[in-house]
């Protein structure tokens, strides 16, 4: 699995623009956060437990309108070139996983398990309400 992935992160390294820390993408867009996006997702994904741990607070201070479930997965990476990479890699195959599946409420936590033996991960999940 380890060959696999260093061989994509490879590839996709071909085509990327020069690495842009994350601080200078936030202070050139500051409104660039989820929890200012009145939009409901079916499902968001962070790099970050303490960016994590902040959606989750703002969706649980909201007024719940709608009921309908968002689910949360933490992917934690170090900020580091090859390990955003990799995060961000784990993170398009369980979207991908994720999009095939029949129905989401009842397969996410089997795909979750799937991903995580496949990677050596583990993700933090929280389900919440719009």
């Amino acid at each position: 699995m380890y060959t696999t992935l260093t061989r994509k992160v490879k590839n996709a390294r071909a085509g990327m623009e020069p690495y842009t820390p994350w601080e200078e993408i936030r202070e050139s867009n500051p409104t660039q956060k989820i929890q200012d996006c009145k939009y409901p997702f079916d499902v968001n994904s962070t790099c970050e437990e303490s960016i994590f741990n902040r959606i989750v607070e703002d969706l649980c201070a909201r007024e719940q309108e709608t009921c309908q479930t968002v689910h949360l997965i933490n992917v934690d990476t170090d900020d580091t070139l090859e390990d955003t990479t990799l995060g961000a890699l784990i993170i398009c195959e369980l979207c991908q996983r994720l999009q095939h599946a029949d129905d989401l409420e009842d397969h996410l936590a089997q795909l979750l398990l799937a991903v995580e033996g496949k990677t050596g991960r583990s993700f933090l999940h929280m389900v919440c309400f719009y």
